[in-house]
């Protein structure tokens, strides 16, 4: 069970951070950022690209550069530039339809013709090999590490632990921070923000750039952790993480964390002999846990209106 208990937690942390950039953005807007796949693929790319130098592969002519950064800096370098990447999906696919004030489903089908765009851009650049890292940065770290008859890899550790570090001070962020303020003010009442002086369009793209530097972060915690088997894998994480803020519950949050690590468990402990059908039995479990409670786990009933 301990065993268990390890393996799920150190996915099901990344699906956390993951889902986390959903729900940030559906707490504001209450649209669904269907790019938020795409970006957790680019962020990986990017990080792999960074560590090993070449850039390109598949149908277009590989070139490689003799910049070669530690795994630490690129990851770090990966972050920035799909914050960037995020807070301009956010200026050119959602902000025109907002100022028109159009129905949220047409954000999200922009969303969604994004996320494509981004997909077969990555499948031209890099074509669908599998794409494994090189973490001669990381050699400091035990291959394998081994208490009694729990066996964890190295590199799971490190998954982990950046994952929690990195879920704890997002929750702190938005506690404590005069963003958290801002972005629970906004999320309330866009209107009355903008009379208390709060800047909503300037929230808005911070959230976005906030939520595609978790997409990366997640992005290159999973490759690194196994590899990167194609551009499309970041559609099947979208997926795991539209999953997690329906079971932790729309627009929350502690939701996002508590669902994705839920959802990690689920799959660590479907057995070994069943490992294919992992996603299967987690999104079968899901879909009961939302028959006996749709609000999700930590959502709330919405109001009925007399």
């Amino acid at each position: 069970m301990l065993q268990i208990l390890l393996n799920g937690l150190s996915i099901g942390s990344v699906y956390a951070l993951f889902a986390l950039g959903y729900a940030l953005v559906f707490s504001l807007l209450g649209v669904i950022n269907f790019a938020q796949g795409a970006v957790f693929a680019v962020g990986a790319y990017l990080t792999w690209s960074l560590t090993t130098g070449q850039w390109g592969g598949g149908q277009m002519p590989l070139w490689e550069t003799d910049m070669r950064l530690p795994f630490l800096a690129a990851a770090a370098l990966s972050l920035l530039l799909c914050a960037g990447l995020s807070a301009l999906i956010e200026r050119f696919a959602f902000e025109p339809l907002r100022r028109r004030k159009a129905e949220p489903l047409l954000s999200l089908v922009s969303s969604l013709g994004v996320a494509i765009v981004l997909v077969n851009a990555l499948l031209l650049v890099y074509g669908a090999e599998t794409r494994n890292f090189d973490l001669e940065s990381l050699s400091f770290i035990p291959v394998l590490l081994e208490w009694g008859e729990l066996r964890l890899r190295g590199i799971q550790l490190v998954i982990l632990l950046v994952s929690l570090l990195a879920l704890a001070g997002l929750l702190l962020l938005f506690r404590f921070s005069m963003l958290g303020k801002a972005l629970r003010a906004v999320a309330e009442n866009q209107s009355t923000a903008s009379l208390l002086g709060i800047p909503v369009q300037r929230t808005i793209v911070l959230t976005f750039a906030l939520s595609g530097a978790l997409a990366s972060l997640a992005g290159t915690l999973v490759a690194a952790g196994f590899s990167i088997p194609g551009p499309h894998f970041g559609l099947l994480f979208g997926l795991k993480g539209l999953a997690v803020i329906v079971l932790g519950g729309m627009g929350e949050i502690s939701g996002a964390v508590l669902g994705g690590l839920l959802l990690g468990l689920i799959e660590a402990a479907v057995p070994a002999e069943y490992s294919g059908y992992k996603e299967a039995v987690a999104f079968a479990l899901l879909f009961l846990g939302l028959m006996l409670r749709p609000q999700g786990l930590l959502g709330r009933r919405p109001l009925e209106k007399l």
